[in-house]
């Protein structure tokens, strides 16, 4: 009985490991400037890297602000469309991430219980790129869309 205990848990662990090894988004993306239409002024995310943490994922994005200073931010929590909390990010709160196919993600972003972004993330079907469209308001009510292309490392 104990063996067929441990044997079990074990394929179960293979397989949540697999399945998190298999995700399309994991692992750490460039921004390609040259193919992304960003918004002049505004904050540039240069790199991502989605990582296991658990049986969550880690979301860590650095880049700079429209100023030119360093932004880090981070989230944690499953792609199943809840709200998780944002460390580090002025411009929201929280986050959700919805898995829409194995290459697609659509996240909406909150500041205050109101959402202030959404964004669709689309990995190409060779694995080695990452769009990201992304629609934001800021404070003043002014709808920013921005394209980020990204490459993975």
């Amino acid at each position: 009985m104990k063996t067929k205990t441990i044997l079990t848990l074990a394929l179960f662990l293979v397989g949540a490991a697999t399945c998190l090894a298999a995700d399309a988004n994991m692992g750490t993306w460039k921004l390609n400037e040259a193919k992304s239409k960003l918004a002049a002024g505004g904050t540039k995310n240069t790199t991502v890297v989605y990582e296991a943490a658990g049986d969550n994922v880690k979301v860590t994005i650095d880049g700079t602000d429209g100023s030119g200073n360093p932004v880090h931010s981070e989230w944690t929590g499953k792609f199943d469309g809840k709200d998780y909390p944002v460390t580090g990010s002025s411009a929201s709160d929280m986050r959700s991430y919805k898995r829409i196919n194995d290459r697609t993600l659509v996240a909406s972003l909150k500041k205050d219980g109101k959402v202030v972004g959404t964004a669709r993330i689309v990995v190409s079907a060779d694995g080695m790129s990452r769009t990201v469209t992304e629609t934001e308001t800021d404070s003043a009510g002014k709808k920013t869309r921005i394209v980020a292309v990204y490459d993975k490392q």
